[in-house]
């Protein structure tokens, strides 16, 4: 398995932590057997702390952020969707934020214009869960579908979830806007949608897990080659310092904190076990990388690309 990191200008400018997106990308990519499994910016969120941090223990939660550099006020995770080159199949795993979410984000057409990748190129979208960065650039700014020609693919449960006219009300306020987003935008689309579940071969050498917690019906795809494999994990290990430190803690970012807790821990413990790299969408140098255990959790390793 070959594991190589190049940069890509296109565009000017750096990423700031509010306003507009940078177009100055890092590309990380892996080779399994004749397939190529790469990480595609679609920016960053800006996030206040207080979202994932209010109900931990400030002094050890602290600490772990010291070691990381970072502040309890504010993170800006970046976003890694994840593209599968694969003979005359190109297989894009989640569509990024679109317009409509943040400014800081939905850098994914120019991400891909980059690689000379146009999205009526795009064979299938599979799709790990539907929260806004990862379901929102499915639309342009005319409300129309950005991959017209692309089969897509979302988990039985999520599409469930999403589409039953009571989550609106039972999500919380918060998420309010996250259901009808959701809805509106999985609507739009019903008509290219396939639907899949847990233990399918969704396409040769991608197989679907049920990684529940963060939403009910979140997924992730295990792309093997052999003995080589790389896990698309979507949000089910949502960072890369207390997700890693400390799993048992609940998580403000996932719906179901209990679920999800127990959900990151086996997978943590599943990805060191097997040495799998892993390609996370919030975690830094594109995502790429392995978990190592330290003591009694967890470190995440970016690869040296």
């Amino acid at each position: 398995m070959q594991i190589s990191r190049r940069n890509i200008l296109a565009g000017l400018g750096s990423t700031a932590l509010v306003g507009t997106p940078s177009f100055c990308l890092a590309r990380a990519s892996i080779s399994l057997g004749s397939r190529e499994v790469i990480s595609v910016s679609d920016g960053n969120l800006v996030l206040p702390g207080a979202m994932f941090f209010d109900s931990l223990p400030q002094e050890p939660l602290n600490a772990i952020l010291s070691q990381h550099g970072l502040s309890a006020d504010q993170l800006a995770p970046p976003c890694n969707l994840t593209l599968l080159r694969d003979g005359d199949r190109t297989i894009l795993f989640d569509a990024g934020s679109g317009p409509g979410f943040m400014p800081s984000a939905g850098t994914m057409l120019d991400s891909l214009d980059a690689l000379e990748i146009s999205p009526d190129e795009v064979t299938h979208l599979v799709f790990t869960h539907a929260h806004p960065d990862h379901l929102w650039g499915i639309l342009d700014d005319f409300d129309d579908p950005v991959f017209p020609d692309a089969q897509l693919m979302i988990g039985q449960a999520e599409w469930d979830y999403w589409t039953d006219p009571d989550t609106v009300n039972t999500i919380g306020e918060a998420r309010a806007s996250f259901a009808v987003g959701a809805a509106r935008r999985l609507e739009a689309i019903a008509e290219q949608m396939t639907f899949i579940n847990g233990g399918q071969e969704i396409l040769p050498g991608v197989l679907a897990h049920d990684t529940p917690g963060h939403t009910p019906g979140h997924m992730s795809f295990e792309i093997r080659d052999g003995s080589n494999a790389v896990l698309v994990g979507g949000d089910a290990i949502g960072n890369h310092h207390v997700a890693f430190a400390r799993p048992d803690w609940p998580s403000g970012a996932d719906q179901d904190t209990e679920l999800g807790a127990t959900t990151r821990l086996r997978l943590l413990d599943q990805l060191a076990t097997d040495d799998m790299v892993l390609l996370g969408f919030h975690l830094p140098h594109g995502g790429l990388g392995r978990v190592e255990r330290s003591g009694g959790s967890y470190r995440f390793i970016a690869e040296d690309l």
